[in-house]
């Protein structure tokens, strides 16, 4: 029997869901699956859980709870860089919701989303337009240009892979799109109207047809350099100079290859974070050399990692087993933030 690429990649993906719940102790709330800090009040925070969506307004002192998401679960939350009271949260099964009021109220806003999206990993706003934004599904690309009110798939190029597992813009040209896929990377020169593979030095073109082996878990653009691109992967990390024309393996001396999350100081470009089983490793020289920057975390499983856009100094790491950290000195060491609630406010409605 011929095996299906794309329901293997969904097996692959269905599975990594179920050892991320079993990783957590069979405590879904400690696994913490997105952070989104609001763009200009620091003392602001949303986190998402597997089963809701938590806000502090006080730098994590106490905390908002919103909604039990008894039949679904939360997949990502993202902060609008312009309007910064709405906020939206990608789900499994119901697509997309949005809140106008911080985390108040919140609607669904699926018009155009195919009903099979059964995962939203990923929110990318244009920077002159926060109402264009871009997500990654596990059926593909979609772009909104009106909030979220209707959206459109974007795949004109992308025919051997469907499932879409993160976006990133360049900050110079937001034309420039570059997107993770369960079979490589996928550039975009035209605001997602089409697509090239781009997967020169990342995989090679008999592997990917024989197994779909190597995902892309995460991508980043330099914000100095927008010609230089990270990718992390499910098998080491690779960097591009060229705008992903080539890659390179770099961090081969991580403690473990398996990327799930990665960040860069917004100024000094050099300075990157990464995040996966071994904890969080540190380069201050593009990618070359890494240090273990761990003091403090309970557990090194990292689901992400998310940098202050006021003091790079403040990071937050989301783990698969321990809940949040933040750490104010740039990851040399690391608290707890735990999520205390207080009175739940309503939650997600259904129309």
């Amino acid at each position: 029997m011929t095996s299906n690429p794309l329901f293997s990649a969904l097996a692959r993906l269905a599975v990594l869901a179920i050892l991320t719940t079993l990783s957590a102790c069979g405590k879904q709330s400690d696994a913490i699956v997105s952070i989104a800090v609001h763009p200009t009040n620091p003392n602001i925070l949303y986190v998402s859980t597997n089963e809701r969506v938590y806000k502090t307004r006080d730098g994590g002192r106490s905390w908002e709870k919103f909604s039990d998401f008894s039949a679904r679960r939360v997949t990502t939350v993202a902060v609008d860089p312009q309007l910064p009271a709405t906020v939206y949260a990608g789900t499994m099964g119901d697509a997309v919701y949005k809140s106008p009021d911080g985390g108040q109220r919140w609607l669904p806003h699926n018009v155009g989303l195919k009903e099979h999206v059964s995962y939203v990993n990923q929110f990318v706003f244009h920077p002159d337009h926060s109402e264009t934004i871009y997500a990654a599904t596990t059926v593909g690309v979609f772009r909104t240009t009106n909030g979220g009110r209707s959206w459109e798939e974007q795949m004109t190029g992308m025919k051997e892979v469907h499932i879409v597992v993160t976006l990133a813009m360049s900050p110079k040209n937001p034309r420039v799109l570059y997107a993770g896929t369960t079979g490589g990377a996928y550039r975009s020169q035209d605001g997602a109207a089409t697509w090239q593979k781009v997967n020169n030095g990342l995989i090679p073109a008999e592997v990917l047809e024989a197994s779909l082996s190597l995902g892309v878990n995460t991508l980043v653009v330099d914000p100095v350099n927008p010609d230089t691109v990270y990718a992390g992967t499910t098998k080491g990390l690779f960097k591009t100079k060229n705008q992903a024309d080539s890659w390179e393996r770099i961090g081969q001396s991580l403690p473990d290859q398996f990327i799930s999350t990665l960040v860069i100081h917004p100024t000094q470009n050099q300075v990157l974070y990464v995040g996966g089983r071994a904890g969080v490793q540190k380069s201050l020289d593009g990618g070359q050399t890494w240090l273990p920057m761990n003091n403090g975390l309970e557990t090194l499983n990292i689901r992400t990692i998310v940098m202050s856009p006021l003091d790079p100094q403040t990071v937050y790491a989301g783990t698969n087993g321990s809940g949040l950290y933040r750490s104010t000195n740039g990851a040399q060491t690391w608290s707890r933030v735990q999520l205390a609630t207080g009175p739940s406010p309503s939650g997600f409605t259904s129309s």
